[in-house]
């Protein structure tokens, strides 16, 4: 589940960027919403679920760099600080997202917007869960990069 909250924003920002001129500009905003929206949801139940727990979960999706003895991994950690975060982030994401559908209704570039605000949401969840520097390096440039 933490690894749909985290890459759903990206698959909305994939969407517009790849398929989105394609489509009306409706869909660019229905797809990021409603991706951005599940996001929201599942981070709620992951909040409820580690409210009050000591755990850590450590969620592995590649080995990221190797070099000799030297290996970086691209994992997502899941705690209770992680949780609150993940509410803190999607939660206000997603309200960005509903109330630029109707802010920017008449910008020629929705879709390249939604499409750089749900980036922009993949990076800043990807800072919150990060597990290493590196990873946290690349949410906090991701989110410095997007917000240019």
């Amino acid at each position: 589940m933490i690894t749909l909250i985290v890459f759903l924003p990206l698959i909305g920002f994939l969407y517009c960027a790849f398929l989105g001129a394609s489509f009306h500009d409706r869909y660019a905003q229905l797809i990021t919403t409603i991706f951005l929206g599940l996001s929201t949801l599942f981070s709620w139940f992951i909040f409820f679920k580690y409210l009050g727990k000591v755990d850590t979960q450590i969620v592995y999706l590649l080995n990221w760099i190797t070099s000799g003895s030297f290996s970086v991994d691209w994992t997502l950690r899941v705690d209770a600080l992680t949780a609150t975060m993940l509410i803190v982030v999607t939660t206000v994401s997603a309200c960005v997202h509903l109330y630029s559908i109707g802010y920017m209704s008449e910008d020629k570039s929705i879709n390249r917007f939604m499409g750089y605000l749900s980036l922009f949401t993949f990076f800043m969840l990807m800072l919150v869960t990060s597990n290493n520097l590196l990873q946290m390096f690349f949410g906090w440039e991701g989110v410095g990069l997007t917000s240019y």
